[in-house]
């Protein structure tokens, strides 16, 4: 039986009164979005030459109307698994949403995935259909044997295919479709009306951090669910301009395209990593969700070219900073600012934070942080510049969106309140248990995995620890399963370490904290690429390779200086007591972190176990 320190729920009276009128389906709510406002912008996208294009709801519906059709003309049936394997783009969204207004079920598949990965989806969804993005997805698509009896490819490779082979272009599909609308105009509508919300809307395979993925069912119950809640919290406006990279095969990159036709904002779509920092001065977004790792890079990034400054400038930066700090302080304890104060903070802002929004586009009304822990100072860092990050916090069964601070309530180094509708609990160990419309039907075809979890009552284990802050909010600590345990019989959560040690260390990209079943903590420790290069050129060694650099001297001085800070502010069982310094940073390439930028610690350790097992050889 489990025993609670304390459930938390978020009653919220514009939340009940939206929950009677939300659509059955989330194709249902896609046609509601086009239907209300068509004419209004839905998305823009790369036009391949440093521009972007623009396409309205109205667009963007005939699009997908196409593909559900075209869908129905190859017999697609309600809740029949199509793969979905492409990059973040407009028409991930649009396949995505043809499938669902078609009646089918989108299987995500991650583009960077490996072909027995690919394989294994394909097979354990008895996926019949699949889109790929390229000539690259479809032969990982086709290097094993499924039962896929029709492929569609999203760029056209320019071979010239029969009527009757199983690869077809994407354009095709729409001529496909257009042909079956001209036939029965309501075909699309028909086929969406008639899906009910507990049908399956997708199978979400996990990325994967340990083990094969499990496809995770997600209703159509789940994600208008999202939509509506996310319309409740009030976050974002219809004028928003939002910027969207992250993986749309992750719940997060979901959520997002949920709360983006509940509220009928335009949003920016790409999703190369490279091309975030030259992206945001030209789309201007007012929002923007991302990982961790990207406002790590904006701090070290903005830390390490002050660093580069002539002493004078360092103070003006230190000086602003300061002012920033105290502002975002009274804001946040609600205490006045003050004409002094605040007369300060006006020349701050034009001597420094307002160069520092610009590389955001200037227009940031606040941005959003998931999939991982964010350090608190870094929020206090950014807000200090003008920039309010919230932090949120979900899983892939639980659709992703479950916990989020809000505009006007918000606590630095925490996830915040429960989403309106999800009800919260803490285990005795501090496990955090999660109910709602948000959380899965289960794995499929893991019964045994699902019950491991998911109780009667649908109590959802989420695996990770935390605490209950005094105003309310949800603090994550740690990973349950990736606490450990020393042979002393010490508990040491890695995570705390790891998130400091990334706000000391300008250099840092990732450290891996070691040591379950070990007398002693140690630590794998990457480097980022680019802030190696930045340093490298200010010390006279650009003309070294990564290795060298890293393997140097006055590398590992600054590294050591983190650690030794870091180690000061913990107790003896946790400090690090040897590292190394990798020779390359860890990478989704590599194998090393999910798509959405996740470290696989397992992958890690055993990779360099030599490594980690030399730091005990003498011991």
């Amino acid at each position: 039986m489990t025993r609670t320190i304390r459930t938390i729920a978020t009653e919220d009276a514009a939340f009940a009164q939206l929950l009677p009128t939300a659509p059955a389906s989330f194709g249902a709510l896609f046609l509601n979005r086009v239907r209300d406002t068509p004419d209004l912008e839905a998305y823009r996208r790369p036009d391949g030459a440093g521009g972007w294009i623009s396409q309205t709801w109205k667009e963007t519906g005939q699009a997908v109307q196409e593909i559900a059709a075209g869908l129905l003309e190859l017999g697609i049936q309600p809740e029949d698994r199509l793969a979905l394997a492409a990059t973040t783009r407009v028409e991930w969204m649009e396949c995505d949403l043809g499938v669902l207004c078609a009646g089918g079920a989108t299987t995500t598949v991650y583009p960077t995935s490996a072909p027995d990965d690919v394989q294994h989806i394909l097979n354990d969804s008895g996926a019949v259909y699949a889109i790929a993005e390229n000539a690259g997805q479809l032969a990982k698509l086709q290097a094993h044997e499924s039962g896929l009896k029709r492929i569609v490819l999203m760029d056209n490779d320019g071979v010239a295919r029969p009527e009757d082979d199983p690869v077809l272009t994407l354009e095709r599909l729409r001529e496909m479709g257009r042909a079956r609308l001209k036939a029965d105009p309501e075909a699309v509508v028909r086929s969406a009306a008639a899906v009910q919300p507990d049908q399956l809307a997708t199978l979400m395979y996990t990325s994967g951090t340990t083990g094969r993925p499990k496809g995770v069912r997600l209703s159509h119950r789940s994600w208008v669910y999202e939509a509506t809640a996310t319309l409740a919290a009030d976050l974002i406006r219809t004028d928003d301009l939002g910027y969207m990279w992250l993986p749309m095969s992750h719940s997060y990159g979901k959520t997002l395209l949920a709360s983006q036709l509940a509220v009928g904002h335009a949003a920016a779509i790409d999703g190369s990593v490279d091309r975030i920092i030259t992206n945001l001065p030209v789309v201007r977004p007012t929002t923007m969700a991302s990982v961790p790792r990207v406002y790590e890079k904006v701090h070290a990034g903005i830390k390490a070219n002050v660093a580069q400054q002539s002493p004078a400038k360092q103070r003006i930066f230190n000086w602003a900073l300061g002012v920033g700090l105290e502002v975002s302080r009274r804001q946040r304890s609600g205490a006045p600012v003050g004409p002094l104060l605040a007369a300060k903070h006006k020349v701050a802002d034009r001597l420094v934070f307002s160069t520092v929004r610009e590389r955001f586009g200037g227009r940031i009304r606040f941005m959003v942080s998931g999939a991982a822990p964010l350090s608190a100072e870094i929020s206090e860092f950014l807000h200090a510049c003008g920039l309010l990050v919230l932090e949120g916090y979900g899983l892939t069964e639980t659709s992703a969106g479950t916990f989020v601070n809000r505009l006007d309530d918000f606590e630095f180094g925490t996830v915040g309140i429960p989403y309106p509708g999800t009800q919260v609990k803490l285990d005795s160990d501090g496990e955090i248990l999660i109910k709602g419309p948000g959380v899965m039907q289960g794995y499929e075809h893991r019964p045994d995995a699902t019950a491991e979890v998911l109780d009667d009552d649908g109590w959802f284990r989420t695996g990770d620890i935390g605490e209950i802050t005094e105003r309310g909010s949800l603090r994550i600590t740690d990973r349950k399963k990736d606490l450990i345990k020393t042979s002393g019989g010490k508990y040491v959560a890695p995570q705390s370490l790891e998130t400091r040690f990334k706000l000391l260390c300008p250099l840092a990209s990732q450290i891996v904290v070691h040591g379950d079943g070990r007398n002693f903590i140690s630590a794998l420790i990457a480097l980022d690429a680019q802030a190696v290069q930045v340093w490298a050129a200010a010390n006279d060694l650009q003309e070294r390779s990564f290795a060298e650099i890293a393997a140097s001297t006055s590398v590992r001085a600054i590294v050591q200086q983190a650690i030794d800070t870091v180690n000061s502010e913990v107790g003896r069982w946790e400090t690090i007591k040897k590292f190394e310094i990798l020779d390359r940073d860890l990478t989704v390439e590599a194998g090393d972190l999910t798509p959405s930028l996740k470290l696989k610690r397992r992958v890690v350790e055993r990779q360099y176990a030599d490594v980690l097992d030399g730091f005990y050889a003498d011991s």
